[in-house]
């Protein structure tokens, strides 16, 4: 995520692997403080732990991808003109991977506890209604997740634009907006904003994550493409007025 584009001295093959590797650390962090923090700490672990997830992940690999982790990510730099249409199926298709084997290791991990103290995967999989952690109704479920994803992907989008005063400390500034965001959306939905990490828990989660999981699809894509293609109009504009 340091660059938010695929920068072309790196073959398609390491970027996937880049993208999937990056996937596996976030769905670490996100899941595993999820599963294995007592659900009395609240939403601050978890939104600490997905923000580190991505800070580290964008070092490390981002400069190699572009530092995605994440579908809807991938969906809306394209629709920003910052990376080839072609290439954002075969990213979304490595950040699942990435995501289902992160989330299978730390199913593996959990059923050797034997306290019945920890969540399990339906209680961190993504949901609305009765699988809302507080009751959201579906309506406030997509608003939220629509918002939050185009809120998300306009701060990547600026601190990554050319000539950005903050490109060096792009990974710390979008680390911390994911977690200032998880803090918002976990006590509606668990807080998706990532597709991939969305699946990852459903495939573990049973047949209600399953069953609503279209919706964690959908909502963030539309928010991802809604802040790529107004991200132009809405920020150039102003930095030319202000030129």
């Amino acid at each position: 995520m340091a660059q938010a584009t695929a920068p072309a001295p790196f073959p398609l093959v390491s970027r996937l692997v880049a993208e999937a590797f990056g996937t596996f650390v976030l769905v670490l962090g996100v899941l595993g403080a999820a599963l294995f923090i007592s659900p009395t700490a609240g939403p601050l672990p978890v939104a600490l732990g997905v923000g580190l997830a991505v800070l580290v992940s964008a070092y490390a690999v981002g400069h190699i991808s572009g530092g995605h982790f994440n579908p809807a990510v991938s969906l809306g730099v394209a629709a920003a003109g910052r990376m080839p249409w072609i290439d954002v199926l075969w990213y979304a298709l490595a950040q699942i991977v990435g995501g289902i084997l992160a989330a299978g290791i730390l199913f593996a991990i959990r059923a050797g506890n034997t306290s019945g103290n920890l969540l399990d995967f339906a209680a961190v999989s993504n949901g609305f209604g009765e699988h809302s952690p507080n009751g959201f109704s579906l309506l406030a479920v997509i608003i939220t997740e629509i918002v939050v994803t185009a809120v998300f992907l306009w701060i990547i989008l600026g601190v990554t634009a050319p000539g950005s005063t903050t490109a060096g400390f792009a990974p710390l500034a979008i680390g911390l907006a994911l977690a200032m965001l998880h803090l918002v959306a976990i006590p509606v939905d668990n807080s998706s904003i990532n597709p991939a990490r969305s699946i990852a828990s459903a495939v573990f989660g049973g047949p209600d994550a399953l069953l609503q999981l279209w919706v964690f699809l959908v909502a963030p894509a539309a928010g991802a493409l809604i802040a790529g293609i107004t991200y132009k109009p809405l920020f150039n504009r102003a930095l030319k007025t202000a030129a």
